[in-house]
């Protein structure tokens, strides 16, 4: 697959450039490219302790996007994955520190340690006052003699940087950083390596496994672990940091490695708050970007016991947009329909064949998911499968309490309960369909006749014809000879949804904003699964 870049040699650069134009003038760099890379405040006036950190690139927005009043004074940028040079870092600091000093915030690499401790031995030979830090948060490999500094390094960057900002002198800054680096644990989750700038990805996770443990660098982890969804991994995370955690309350930090979307990051955001660990967890920042590693499908979560003091430096406000700020963890507010909204529930009823036939139909759409979502695929996004297999999931959890035994009330609760259920424009029209039906029913109309009403109604209401290339092209066929039986009306359904494989142009529904070539060929996902669910009637 290709990546959005020019040379590999001039990723990080053209990076750096990108973000200092977007700056506001905040920022500036060292002139110093290609082997010098340091970003720092444009406004810095060297009273105040500097604080300065970075590495190699590739974990943004750390390092230069934290660069800011009340983070970073600095950073100082290496290659992909490689840490900066000894004369970059000092370059770095030479740059920002005056009277006050200066603090070294350093991931626990054994690059980043030698180039950064040598830089400020250096500094501090040409008289310059320097600390150094030595983050060490993740737990996920217990048996290393030394812990790697991973994306908890950010909790260090804010409560120094805030500090610093308030005037307090180099000893306390040092001393605030040490403690946040000590009480801080990470661990990390990926379905997927991530993939170095102008080189193949390493295809390392097999399917259905997620790696715990990988390091910010892509680097093996601790195990490979079945993967049970989102719910299954924080649970092994939260397992692992409940064990190394102390008590009382902690912040968490949410980091998204780079390549999870921010649907799954909610989504693991709440399985969070509701494992064992929810309890334990009142702040959080994220989640976000924060220490990234390239493209990769994974996560980490650091958690960090703040008291009251280091609260307070958290929540002090920063320009940076990478920074998200820290929040309180909240209960769930649920506020009631408005008025007139609640649905009526039918009274339910009984009926053992009405029941085998419904659940039976549902199940039809539950087999055919995945086929359904690959040919959705070729002519939209892909989800027609699965909208319509929660449908028939929701009415299969439903059916206890529908009017079975009641061929016209049965209708018209189908439709209501489509119409909670089923999103998309297929689950409103559906819902139009069963309610027309079930008032077609109500009003005396035999079975079939409530059918043709219904897709009347919803052909009205949606504006789809035959030769639109929707399902209405093997439903109205289908409806039209379900008066010779099933097995014709699967014939005609099957002819029309076959219809629409030759139909390079759609007149209505999503297909619509699809071209021709691509069209060609393929069933509207639809239109098959109307003649799959017919088929499976036909036996």
């Amino acid at each position: 697959m290709s990546q959005f870049i020019n040379r590999r040699e001039d990723v990080v650069t053209e990076a750096i450039d990108g973000a200092l134009a977007l700056s506001g003038g905040t920022l500036a760099r060292l002139d110093g490219y290609p082997h010098i890379r340091v970003v720092l405040r444009s406004d810095w006036d060297r009273s105040k302790v500097a604080v300065v950190s970075g590495g190699g690139s590739g974990h943004e927005p750390a390092h230069a996007g934290f660069v800011g009043r009340g983070m970073l004074t600095a950073a100082v940028c290496g290659d992909v994955f490689a840490s900066p040079s000894v004369d970059a870092v000092l370059a770095g600091i030479l740059a920002v520190t005056g009277p006050a000093g200066c603090l070294l915030i350093v991931k626990n690499y054994t690059g980043d340690r030698l180039n950064f401790g040598l830089a400020a031995e250096r500094a501090r030979a040409q008289g310059l006052d320097v600390a150094m830090v030595i983050v060490d948060d993740d737990i996920a490999l217990p048996d290393l003699p030394q812990a790697r500094g991973v994306a908890g390094t950010l909790f260090v960057h804010k409560i120094a940087g805030a500090l610093a900002e308030r005037g307090a002198d180099l000893e306390s800054v040092a001393a605030a950083a040490r403690r946040v680096a000590a009480a801080t644990r990470t661990i990390g989750l990926s379905l997927g390596t991530c993939r170095v700038p102008g080189s193949p990805r390493e295809e390392r996770i097999p399917e259905a496994k997620a790696e715990l443990g990988l390091g910010i660098h892509g680097e093996p982890g601790v195990e490979q672990i079945d993967f049970a969804g989102a719910r299954g991994a924080v649970a092994v995370m939260a397992e692992r940091l409940a064990a190394a955690m102390g008590e009382g309350p902690h912040v968490a930090l949410i980091n998204n490695l780079g390549g999870t979307s921010v649907l799954e990051m909610s989504v693991l955001a709440h399985d969070l708050f509701a494992s064992p660990l929810g309890a334990r967890i009142a702040h959080v920042v994220g989640p976000a970007p924060l220490m990234t590693s390239l493209d990769m499908q994974g996560f980490s979560l650091s958690v960090f016991p703040a008291d009251a003091a280091e609260l307070e430096l958290l929540k002090a406000p920063v320009a940076m947009p990478a920074w998200p700020g820290l929040c309180e963890v909240w209960p769930v507010a649920v506020v009631a329909l408005p008025s007139g909204l609640a649905p009526v529930a039918p009274a339910p009823s009984e009926d053992a064949a009405t029941r085998a036939f419904l659940v039976g139909c549902c199940n039809a759409l539950i087999a055919a998911e995945q086929d359904l979502n690959a040919l959705d695929a070729k002519s939209g996004d892909g989800d027609t499968g699965s909208t319509l297999a929660g449908a028939a999931r929701a009415l299969i959890a439903a059916v206890d309490r529908l009017p079975l035994a009641d061929a016209s009330r049965l209708l018209s609760a189908i439709g209501q309960e489509l119409g909670q259920t089923m999103g998309g424009s297929s689950g409103v029209l559906l819902a139009i369909f069963y309610a027309a039906a079930g008032d077609a029913a109500s009003g005396g109309a035999s079975l079939h006749g409530a059918l043709r009403a219904g897709l009347s109604r919803m052909q009205e209401v949606g504006g789809a014809r035959i030769g639109d290339r929707t399902m209405v092209d093997a439903l109205s066929p289908a409806l039209d000879a379900l008066g010779a039986g099933l097995p014709a009306a699967a014939a005609a359904a099957r002819k029309g949804a076959d219809f629409t494989a030759t139909l390079t142009r759609a007149k209505a529904g999503r297909a619509t904003y699809v071209n021709a070539r691509q069209l060609e060929g393929h069933v509207d996902p639809g239109a098959e699964a109307v003649a799959r669910l017919f088929a499976h009637l036909a036996g």
